[in-house]
């Protein structure tokens, strides 16, 4: 069977194949073949006008408030490979939004620093195989994303300030497997969760599929150790009781012993693996910054959890009491749940609106 070019690895990297290899930049909107660094007008041209067309001309674009810009608006089929982006501004005023195969509605729908596994608008360097993140504000994502039909993906400015972005889309047009599902992403926060309340990462997922990772920026209100609370997921028809259940919350995150060593550098280690991480920790100042905030991602890359015919995850939010008792815990917390799976997609929840989103 021929190789189509897609999801290549460094075991068929070496193997030709027939995919045409494309690329969507503010200097090729379209991505066509030939059509590259055409611009005459862009944010860069007071920086070449002693030198003219093909001179970085369109290296970005500006969106104002309340806008929505179109990325990209791909026939296919093929595939998104690779995305590279900056944006300026605050990270979760930027929404990113992709729909396949000409759905109304998104399948991935996410404020661009949480997608990214980047939640609390400060940099974290994450080298991770889905997610990179690098100095000083580079994101970039390589999950796989297959489509039959057409992609097309937005950004919306919800902030009442201009945001620049530089992006760069990297796609194969190529034939795609009658057995490829369609990558989803969808965002929650709640803050503060309610008393004894679990939290929900997803829910309402319906068809045939497999979970891919979680991304949590988790704020903690209280003193103490934050995350006794276990992961859990409900898949196929399980009700009452979930079919996976986790330990605890750094074990979920391939982590142990809250996350410590030795009590130094305050009692936490941050680290970054190819399938998790503890990102960042961003501590108190001991005056205004009252709360810990936490950056954690987990990829079910080599573990995917399958799934049937529907799918809700949710973990705890635990802490520890007097008497050596769980305390339920009413933190800040936000997620982004990753899966695949076929076609249509059920509509998410509406996002919360901008004050809600906002990082104080």
């Amino acid at each position: 069977m021929d190789f189509n070019g897609l999801g290549t690895d460094l075991g068929n990297l070496y193997k030709l194949s027939d995919a045409k290899t494309r690329s969507i930049s503010p200097e090729n909107f379209t991505g066509k073949k030939g059509k590259g660094g055409m611009a005459f007008d862009g944010t860069g041209i007071n920086a070449a006008r002693d030198l003219g067309r093909g001179w970085k001309i369109s290296p970005s674009i500006k969106i104002g408030p309340g806008e929505t810009f179109l990325l990209a608006d791909i026939e296919g089929p093929g595939a998104i490979q690779h995305i590279w982006m900056t944006v300026t501004g605050q990270w979760r005023f930027s929404i990113l939004r992709i729909y396949w195969d000409d759905q109304d509605i998104p399948s991935v729908e996410c404020p661009v620093g949480d997608f990214f596994a980047c939640g609390w608008n400060k940099y974290a360097q994450i080298s991770s195989l889905a997610v990179c993140v690098n100095p000083g504000s580079a994101f970039n994502c390589y999950w796989v994303m297959p489509f039959r039909k057409h992609c097309r993906i937005t950004i919306t400015n919800i902030d009442e300030e201009d945001t620049m972005v530089y992006y760069q889309i990297d796609y194969a047009l190529a034939d795609v497997p009658d057995d490829s599902a369609y990558f989803h992403a969808q965002f929650r926060r709640v803050n503060p969760l309610p008393y004894k309340q679990v939290y929900t990462i997803l829910d309402g997922v319906a068809g045939k599929g497999q979970y891919v990772g979680t991304y949590m920026a988790w704020g903690v209100n209280n003193t103490g150790w934050w995350g006794e609370g276990e992961i859990k997921f409900y898949m196929d028809g399980d009700k009452e009781f979930p079919t996976i259940c986790g330990t605890g919350t750094e074990d979920y995150f391939c982590g142990s012993y809250n996350f410590d060593v030795g009590k130094e550098n305050g009692g936490y280690r941050e680290f970054t693996t190819l399938y998790s991480g503890l990102a960042q920790v961003i501590r108190p100042d001991g005056l205004y910054s009252s709360q810990t905030r936490f950056s954690l991602y987990r990829w079910h890359i080599t573990d995917p959890i399958r799934f049937n015919q529907d799918l809700r995850v949710t973990i705890q939010a635990l802490g520890w009491r007097s008497g050596g008792r769980y305390l339920p815990l009413q933190d800040d917390i936000a997620s982004v749940a990753y899966w695949y799976q076929d076609l249509p997609t059920v509509p998410f929840p509406s996002l919360p609106d901008k004050d809600y989103l906002e990082i104080i």
